[in-house]
């Protein structure tokens, strides 16, 4: 194992234990519930949006699961809080597109988008264990999506 890999190893085992941001909301406006089928990782993600309903104000989840769901979770909700809607997706769509490529290489700007989450890089090798680190990505952008929907019907 090289020292990045050992490295991203690392962040995957203390973010597991760090379990940034969980706890339920008061109020949220919006949440989402989801369950990997294959392994039984299950995690509650609640949002509260900005009053203009154009960050991600607060971010809260409870679930249980792998160290790799909760090491994701926590990543994700510790680098999203605060960001904007189009951050989000921006940093969706890169953590997505890096579980879609099995392992390839990052490019530079995708590492930086990314930050800590490219730690899961090598989880993208074992299909089984993707679904695993895109759990609480979903059950965010699943939430964040009802918020948006309900703040537009306001």
């Amino acid at each position: 194992m090289n020292d990045l890999e050992q490295l991203y190893q690392q962040i995957i085992l203390d973010a597991s234990k760090e379990r940034y941001g969980e706890g339920e909301l008061d109020h949220p406006q919006g949440e989402s519930f989801q369950v990997n089928p294959s392994c039984g990782d299950e995690v509650k993600m609640q949002v509260k949006l900005s009053d203009d309903g154009t960050k991600l104000e607060k971010v809260g989840w409870e679930g249980e699961g792998c160290s790799i769901s909760r090491a994701s979770i926590s990543i994700m909700t510790q680098m999203l809080e605060g960001k904007s809607l189009d951050e989000f997706a921006e940093v969706f769509a890169a953590f997505r597109k890096m579980m879609d490529n099995r392992g390839h290489e990052l490019t530079e700007a995708e590492t930086d988008i990314l930050e800590d989450a490219a730690a899961f890089q090598g989880v993208s090798k074992f299909p089984a264990r993707v679904k695993c680190a895109l759990l609480g990505w979903m059950a965010l952008r699943d939430a964040a999506d009802r918020a948006a929907s309900d703040k537009g019907e306001k």
